[in-house]
C-alpha cells in the first residue's frame, strides 16, 4: 500500500504538472490574442489616429511591451511559481539585468527624450546615426530609417539622441548650392550673366523677398580656373528637381557661349 499510495501521489503531482503546463499555454494563446486586439483597437481608435505617426507608434509599442509584461506575469501565477520568490530572484539579479540592459535602457531613454523634443518626426528626411534617409517607424529602442536605394536601417535612439541630427525636411525652403569651374581668362561679369539666366530658365527656382534672389559670384580659384557659386532658393519637396536641373542648365548656358573649361597642368616626369 505504501508503494501504492507514492505511485499514486507521484501520479498526482505530473497530472497537477501537465494541468498548469496546459493552462499556461492557453492563457498564453488567449492572452497574445487580447494584446493584439487591445493595441489593434487602440491603434484604430480617434484619440490615436489623430497624433503624429512618431508618437502613435511610440505609444503603441510602449503598450504592446506593457501588456505582454503583464500576461508573462499571469503565466507566472497560473504556473504556481511563488511571486515572493520571483521578486526575490529579479532583486538579487537586478544589477547583472541592469548592466546588461544599459544599451537597452539607454535606447529607450533616447526614444522617450526623441518623444518629447522631436528632432523629427516619421516621414522627414534626416542624416544621423550613421544613416541617411526617410524615418519610417519610431519605437521604444529602435528608430527605422529607409535609405533613397530602399535600404531599411535600424537605428538606436540612443545613438540618434548623442549624435548631431540632421532634418532636411524641417524647414519649408531649401537653398541649392553648386559650384562651377572655368578658364582664368574669362570675364567674371559675363560668366555670372550667364549662370543667372540659366538659373532663371528652372523652373522651381523661387525669387521672392523671402526666399532670396538667385546668387551667382566669383568665390575661389586656383592658377588655372577660376570658381564660380550658383545659388537658388527652392520649396523644400522640389529641392532635387531644381538641383539636377540647374546642373544641366548652367552646364549647357556655358558650353553655348563658348565658355573655356579650366587649364589643365600637365606635369612631366
Amino acid at each position: 500500500m505504501g508503494e501504492l499510495g507514492v505511485l499514486t501521489a507521484g501520479m498526482g503531482s505530473v497530472v497537477d504538472i501537465c494541468s498548469k503546463l496546459i493552462f499556461a499555454l492557453i492563457a498564453y494563446i488567449i492572452g497574445k490574442s487580447i494584446v493584439n486586439w487591445i493595441v489593434g483597437t487602440v491603434a484604430k481608435s480617434k484619440a490615436v489616429t489623430k497624433l503624429e505617426d512618431t508618437v502613435r507608434t511610440f505609444l503603441l509599442s510602449f503598450l504592446r511591451i506593457g501588456l505582454m509584461v503583464i500576461l508573462v506575469i499571469t503565466i507566472i501565477g497560473i504556473l504556481g511559481v511563488p511571486m515572493a520568490s520571483v521578486v526575490a530572484v529579479l532583486a538579487s539579479a537586478g544589477v547583472t539585468v541592469g548592466l546588461a540592459l544599459q544599451g537597452a535602457l539607454s535606447n529607450l531613454a533616447g526614444g522617450i527624450m526623441l518623444l518629447v523634443f522631436k528632432p523629427f518626426k516619421v516621414g522627414d528626411f534626416i542624416e544621423g546615426g550613421g544613416a541617411t534617409g526617410v524615418v519610417k517607424e519610431v519605437t521604444l529602442f529602435y528608430t527605422v530609417i529607409t535609405t533613397v536605394d530602399n535600404k531599411r536601417i535600424t537605428v538606436p535612439n540612443g545613438a540618434l539622441m548623442n549624435a548631431n541630427v540632421t532634418n532636411f525636411s524641417s524647414e519649408d525652403l531649401r537653398r541649392v548650392d553648386l559650384t562651377f569651374a572655368c578658364a582664368k581668362s574669362e570675364k567674371p561679369e559675363r560668366i555670372q550673366e550667364i549662370i543667372l539666366g540659366a538659373i532663371r530658365q528652372v523652373p522651381k527656382v523661387l525669387d521672392e523677398p523671402e526666399a532670396g534672389a538667385p546668387f551667382a559670384r566669383l568665390t575661389g580659384g586656383t592658377n588655372e580656373a577660376m570658381e564660380f557659386t550658383a545659388r537658388a532658393w527652392c520649396k523644400n519637396a522640389d529641392y532635387w528637381d531644381v538641383y539636377f536641373d540647374m546642373n544641366q542648365k548652367i552646364t549647357e548656358a556655358l558650353g553655348a557661349n563658348g565658355v573655356q573649361a579650366p587649364a589643365v597642368r600637365i606635369i612631366n616626369g
